[in-house]
């Protein structure tokens, strides 16, 4: 089988994030299984993403692009070819752009608007709507009035992600309590609650350390609640690292913790748990179909997480339990049978 894949999506896991690495994983397992994928992405660059995505979506119709049987649209790529081709598109949206822009403020909100309003274009043109979530499906539904929505979650190239890991050893400290989080610096992220967390944490848990890998548009934000709450060696900002050092701060941390309250799936839950660790989360979002066996808390509230983070500092057999848990789980999502699923989808609704 032939799959064109239509993304805007920056291929690279710093700028792409969680969206590329769904993407990628995809089709890398796609491709083991004997299907053929062939990307369409930017020929033209812009120094704004936004406008880059508008031009690429809008030249596409002037395109040649690769033949295929089944054509596949990220987000809101590939609305102004959906059902025009005369072969089935399928619109597989990673994140609902008009739920993301809830949380967001002044120009970014206006852009993302403008964005929203063409994956609302996608999904009802297109022929078949996947997403990654039942949270992820209840908001199209909901917001674009997508009708028969099915689920196919993201995956993770297990035998990749521990090879990697293997190759990369970096044990817990014995004299420090490590607390990492990997995300791109977003306001439905809500850093500044870690940040709290972590100052009503360190004078209770003796060596804690918040490690914080990623950066985006809340960094200036956030270092200056860093610097206000005196905060210096108990939060390390890591910044954009790579993939051997991403594998490091997973096997170096006790728990890894994100309090985001937006999420359409999460895939940075999924390398917690592949490395093993016991994952503190917000009760939000997609957040409780993903990570069923972690702590969650209350979403928006910083003693809430404290008291999580605490609970597990010290409870060892609760952290361990609960990673061991988690390892397990993580099997369901291993990309070859991710893919699977992905053909079993094509197959069921849009038949040959």
């Amino acid at each position: 089988m032939r799959f064109r894949f239509i993304t805007a999506t920056p291929l690279d896991p710093v700028h792409g994030s969680g969206t590329f690495a769904g993407i990628a994983t995809l089709a890398r397992a796609l491709e083991q299984l004997g299907a053929e994928v062939r990307l369409v992405t930017p020929e033209a660059r812009f120094p704004v993403y936004t406008a880059e995505r508008l031009w690429f979506n809008h030249q596409l119709r002037r395109r040649v692009l690769p033949p295929c049987d089944i054509s596949v649209g990220f987000d809101m790529d590939g609305y102004r070819v959906a059902g025009r081709e005369g072969v089935p598109h399928v619109a597989s949206v990673k994140g609902v752009i008009a739920d993301e822009m809830r949380f967001e403020r002044g120009p970014t909100r206006w852009s993302m608007a403008l964005q929203a309003a063409c994956e609302r274009a996608h999904v009802r043109r297109a022929q078949l709507v996947m997403t990654t979530s039942c949270y992820a499906a209840s908001r199209l539904e909901e917001l674009y009035g997508a009708r028969q929505v099915c689920i196919v979650p993201e995956g993770i190239d297990l035998a990749g992600w521990r090879e990697l890991l293997a190759r990369n050893p970096a044990p817990p400290d014995p004299d420090t309590f490590v607390v990492l989080c990997v995300c791109r610096f977003y306001p439905r992220k809500r850093l500044h609650l870690l940040l709290g967390a972590a100052d009503r944490l360190r004078r209770e848990i003796p060596g804690l350390e918040v490690r914080i890998v990623g950066g985006g548009p809340q960094a200036r934000r956030l270092w200056r609640l860093w610097r206000e709450r005196n905060l210096g060696r108990t939060v390390r900002w890591l910044g954009d690292v790579s993939q051997a050092d991403l594998a490091r701060e997973y096997q170096r941390c006790h728990l890894f913790c994100l309090p985001s309250v937006q999420e359409g799936f999460g895939i940075v839950f999924l390398e917690a748990m592949a490395a093993g660790k016991p994952i503190v989360a917000a009760r939000a979002a997609a957040v409780p179909e993903v990570v069923t066996q972690g702590l969650l808390v209350e979403p928006d509230n910083e003693a809430a997480l404290a008291e999580g983070i605490h609970r597990l500092y010290r409870d060892r057999p609760l952290r361990e339990s609960l990673a061991a848990a988690g390892h397990r789980l993580v099997q369901q999502y291993d990309a070859p049978r991710v893919a699977h699923l992905f053909l079993d989808e094509i197959r069921r609704k849009l038949p040959a």
